[in-house]
């Protein structure tokens, strides 16, 4: 059922330099799953249209257009943000399944397929904040592009480490999204260098800040994704602080910041569990916000399980997802029958090649230890058509292998089924991630390897791209003579013979010129003595005559000459 919105016959607005601006009535049809969501006016309504105006996107009750744009409009009642449990269940539907964000694999061809197959809600990549506000290309393809009417409820995620950064780059992104995620659990080496992630976990005033100005100046609400401490208590104190800041919906991640890769070992549901009923009846008395749990979820039966043993409000998959997308169905179909229904919906909703050469490398993991000549073709393909063509492959050396299966005969390598069947990746130890790396190549390996045959690698193309003149050859490269001090390739015409930075060292004690570097000190000291020597003479002068501008110059040249 549709309801109808009229605003009044005409209303104003005060735009810019001061002038009144009539505007006529306006229908709009609403929705009641996109309740909480807005339209903004043509005619420039919000904050950048330059008028006094600034209405919030989520908080009026229009429906989002399908092109992804949305209108904000006087004259429409308003409604509170949603928070806490009202968010969750009227906004989010009450989703129990959800996709986690992941870096180049939740992209909107994903999340698509994701959602046909059970998943309730979809975060986006995590995109990064300071990018976002400054990159409008990069908005562009990370987000504006991939609007879609399918594709909600959506929340966005970003990392950060700047309240003001996090807040700009969230209004940016409000309007097309139900909510706004900070990233506060990624591991990996470029969240340390770049400062965020579960990096700032023990930053607590800065998170404070940061979650409390976007409570305070976002239309949407504001999560949180976390990674938990080795202790329970401080788990429960850091996910407490979060919510008192303004965190509507808090998903945590049962591992530590140094629980990952081969090290990633088992998430303790044991802590989610602890923030869960923590947040819900601190002292009996309040309720809180809802709790999303996250990790060793590789079926739909460890997703029940959770849910019973922690008392979470919904599950988040991620690697178990990538493996097999219809996890939250129950179902392990066929891997060709999701691969060839992922490639349909990129070939509607493209995304870089990188991505699906990616999703197609977990979907047809299993096969692709039997079939590994397979593999390396997938490894080497540049375009959509091509990745096709070895998925259809692959699809035809599994039919083979299903036809010649004998009856009784067990999966081969203990897994839970034959490879052909989506089934989830049980990730290698230390020790065992060795063994099993040492009989095989990467994929960076083969695409290094592919680039040798051709005689350059990957990096290398794209360094001849942009300069076709430039060789790789070691042949042709230049010997360089080496520095006398540091070893150092040398300057050509260095008197000293030395690399520049030792020759500047050099000159510099001695006093002394090297043209060659274009190091000039004992030039520079002989003109300033001159400059001095000359002063004396140009005061006696001043006291005698004023200098003419004519004679001034005639003393400098015979003082310089």
């Amino acid at each position: 059922m549709r309801s109808l919105y009229l605003l009044g016959s005409s209303f104003h607005r005060t735009g810019p330099f001061g002038a009144e601006l009539q505007f006529p009535r306006i229908l709009f049809f609403d929705a009641p799953q996109r309740v909480r969501s807005a339209w903004q006016c043509a005619s420039g309504f919000g904050t950048s249209g330059g008028g006094s105006l600034n209405l919030s996107h989520s908080a009026w009750r229009l429906p989002p257009p399908s092109c992804g744009s949305c209108w904000r409009c006087r004259g429409v009642e308003r409604m509170p943000k949603l928070q806490g449990f009202e968010f969750w269940s009227r906004t989010l539907g009450g989703a129990r399944h959800v996709v986690a964000p992941m870096v180049d694999q939740s992209e909107l061809a994903w999340r698509l397929l994701s959602r046909r197959h059970g998943a309730q809600l979809c975060y986006t990549p995590m995109l990064h904040a300071q990018v976002f506000v400054r990159d409008a290309n990069y908005r562009k393809e990370n987000l504006y592009c991939d609007v879609c009417p399918e594709d909600r409820p959506l929340i966005v995620q970003f990392c950060a480490n700047d309240p003001e950064v996090f807040v700009q780059a969230a209004l940016l992104a409000q309007d097309h999204c139900d909510a706004i995620d900070l990233n506060l659990g990624c591991p990996q080496m470029i969240a340390k260098r770049g400062h965020y992630g579960a990096f700032l976990q023990e930053e607590w005033d800065l998170l404070q800040r940061m979650i409390l100005l976007a409570h305070e100046r976002l239309s949407v609400p504001v999560t949180c994704k976390i990674r938990v401490f080795p202790e329970i208590d401080k788990t429960v104190r850091y996910a407490q602080m979060l919510e008192k800041a303004g965190c509507q919906l808090l998903t945590v991640h049962g591992r530590t910041k140094e629980q990952k890769g081969p090290m990633a070992g088992t998430a303790s549901w044991e802590h989610i569990k602890a923030v869960r009923v923590r947040l819900l009846f601190p002292h009996r008395k309040a309720v809180g916000i809802p709790v999303f749990a996250n990790g060793n979820i590789r079926c739909l039966q460890d997703v029940e399980r959770c849910l019973q043993d922690t008392g979470v409000q919904g599950v988040m998959s991620a690697e178990g997802n990538l493996h097999n997308p219809a996890l939250f169905e129950g179902r392990s179909p066929a891997v060709w029958e999701l691969a060839d229904e992922y490639l349909d919906i990129v070939r509607q909703h493209p995304c870089p090649l990188s991505y699906v050469r990616a999703h197609l490398f977990k979907l047809w993991h299993h096969t692709l230890q039997v079939h590994q000549q397979l593999r390396e073709e997938l490894a080497k393909v540049k375009t959509l058509e091509g990745v096709a063509a070895v998925s259809q492959a692959l699809k035809l050396r599994c039919q083979e292998d299903m036809s010649r299966q004998q009856e009784g005969v067990r999966p081969a390598d203990n897994l839970p089924a034959f490879h052909w069947i989506c089934q989830p990746y049980i990730r290698p130890g230390p020790r065992e991630g060795s063994k099993e790396n040492s009989g095989g190549r990467s994929k960076r390996a083969l695409e290094e390897e592919e680039g040798s045959m051709e005689g350059l690698s990957k990096n290398k193309l794209k360094k001849q791209l942009r300069n076709p003149h430039k060789t790789f050859d070691p042949s042709l490269k230049p010997k360089y003579a080496k520095c006398d001090q540091c070893g150092n390739p040398k300057g050509n015409r260095c008197v000293f013979n030395l690399c520049r930075g030792c020759c500047k060292k050099r000159a510099f004690r001695e006093t002394a010129d090297c043209p060659g570097h274009g190091l000039l000190f004992k030039t520079k000291l002989e003109k300033s003595l001159a400059w001095k020597g000359i002063q004396p003479g140009l005061q006696e002068a001043q006291q005698v005559r004023p200098v003419t501008p004519s004679g001034f110059s005639e003393v400098m040249g015979s003082a310089l000459a």
